[in-house]
């Protein structure tokens, strides 16, 4: 980036700006196009790839110069090779020549800060094996089981209501519950930090008074865990042998919150609309050709919780996709376009199903260390959430959705739905929408056990008590004999007693 141009490339390689009143008025210095003012950003990635590959220069606010990466093979390479990029913005040169002012709309995300995600070298394997080291002491199983309560106490709240709004009243909240309880503050979940948490990511007026409600939550955390350690992801960060200072555990214990809750609602969101309104989907989900694990991969490829990440950072001069990348030039991660780069999705509308390659939780050294958990989320909460409320329907023409959306995601507003009213249901039960029929624990095949039906058929004592034994005496007619408890029976009993192999590891998987 050169400071007399203030584009990513010289002014020769750029066409003149446009002329006032023409249609183009909204593009930048160098007729670059300033993502922050597109109405359509999916669109805009589509024209830029026509226009200058799988690379593309583009503006920023206050007309800031920015590559983003379009294509699938040049993200990979780039988070990949952390030798000619980094994550370090302060070798930035915008920012080292003032260009970013300190007010900067994109400064809290862009901003160098000493955690993992933007530490190098030994210090990026001091800070990050300390993350990972705390997440590989989490029992998945038991996980999926909390996920599991926590989906049914949230549906509690609205399942008598045959209607809800999905995303206020589910995906918002359920991912917090989790984190709070993985963090090891559950009693700090509530309603309260669930606002707090979703204000300090839209960049509102009142974000930063969120963002310090969020933080003293933390901050309480890793002094009470510091004092007394218990079993939990902040203890295991504040014990661990990297041996991080209170302030480093609480920017950590921040990171993983907003990072896994904003991503995971998300996800949420897009896979039950995905369910909501593609009938193949919900189809192939009921028929059993596709799993909710499978339903949530196809969902990361199609609509990834993040459409861009920043930023990357050239640590020397290089080429990426065709263009030249100068030493302290900026570059967007971009899944979403990556994720839809013709070159290896030709045919969107084809199943990914099995390819995990997608760009959703990025990748290299700073790759996602959360992913599990929030597939996990996402895997169980749907499933639990399907198994409630089978009838679920949207409550109104896919054309009223709203978003918002921003260079870095796309939020569902609102998910009205509509639904059977059904009353609430115990939280340790796995998650069902048809009573469950009596069960008799003393039946056994080819037993019969007159006596045990008698008192449900007649009142009277001796006449149930005398005739019963003397059909069963003359045994030269066993057939007539056996039809009576048989056919009743079976259906009831041994359907839930002998579940195939199959069936069962589902059932340990899901966490019931």
């Amino acid at each position: 980036m050169t400071p007399e141009s203030h584009a990513p490339t010289s002014t020769d390689d750029l066409p003149p700006g446009p002329p006032p009143g023409c249609p183009a008025h909204g593009l930048g210095p160098g007729g670059l196009h300033r993502l922050h003012e597109a109405e359509d950003l999916g669109a805009l990635y589509e024209q830029l790839r026509d226009q200058h590959g799988p690379v593309a220069p583009v503006l920023l606010h206050d007309d800031v110069p920015m590559w983003i990466v379009l294509g699938h093979a040049e993200n990979l390479h780039m988070v990949r090779s952390p030798s000619q990029f980094c994550r370090d913005s302060r070798i930035w040169t915008p920012l080292r020549e003032g260009l970013v002012k300190p007010d900067h709309p994109l400064m809290p995300h862009i901003a160098w800060q000493p955690i993992a995600s933007h530490a190098e070298g030994d210090e990026h394997k001091r800070l990050r094996g300390a993350v990972m080291g705390a997440i590989s002491t989490i029992d998945f199983r038991s996980l999926r089981r909390y996920i599991n309560r926590s989906t049914q106490v949230i549906v509690n709240r609205f399942c008598e209501a045959g209607e809800a709004d999905l995303v206020g009243q589910f995906t918002e909240h359920l991912p917090m519950a989790v984190m709070c309880e993985i963090l090891g503050m559950p009693d700090e979940y509530s309603d309260r930090l669930v606002e707090a948490a979703r204000d300090a990511l839209k960049g509102t007026e009142t974000s930063l008074a969120s963002h310090s409600f969020v933080m003293d939550a933390l901050g309480r955390l890793t002094a009470t865990r510091r004092a007394r350690p218990e079993e939990d992801l902040a203890s295991y960060l504040i014990t661990h042998p990297a041996r991080l200072s209170d302030d480093e555990v609480r920017e950590h214990l921040r990171l993983v919150l907003f990072a896994a809750y904003e991503a995971t609602t998300n996800l949420l969101s897009n896979v039950l609309l995905t369910v909501l309104i593609d009938p193949r989907f919900r189809a192939q989900l009921n028929g059993g050709q596709m799993t909710v694990p499978e339903a949530v991969e196809q969902s990361l490829w199609n609509e990834p919780p993040f459409s861009t990440v920043f930023a990357y950072f050239a640590k020397q001069e290089t080429e990426l996709g065709g263009q030249r990348i100068r030493r302290g030039d900026g570059l967007l991660f971009a899944p979403l376009p990556a994720n839809v780069d013709p070159r290896v999705r030709p045919d969107l509308k084809a199943s990914m199903q099995g390819n995990r390659s997608h760009l959703a939780f990025g990748g290299g050294p700073h790759e996602c260390p959360g992913q599990d958990i929030g597939r996990s989320i996402a895997d169980v909460g749907v499933d639990a959430l399907l198994m409630r409320l089978p009838d679920v329907e949207l409550d109104c023409d896919q054309e009223e959705l709203r978003w918002t959306a921003s260079i870095a995601s796309r939020h569902l507003v609102e998910l009205p739905v509509q639904f059977a009213p059904r009353p609430p249901q115990d939280v340790q039960e796995v998650p069902h929408h048809k009573p469950v029929a009596a069960q008799r624990s003393d039946w056994q095949i080819g037993i019969v056990q007159p006596p045990a039906a008698a008192p449900a058929v007649a009142p009277s004592q001796p006449v149930v008590a005398q005739p019963q034994p003397a059909q069963v005496q003359p045994q030269p007619q066993p057939a007539q004999v056996q039809p009576q408890p048989v056919p009743p029976q079976p259906a009831v009993a041994e359907a839930p007693r002998r579940r195939g192999v199959w069936q069962r590891f589902l059932s340990w998987w899901r966490g019931y």
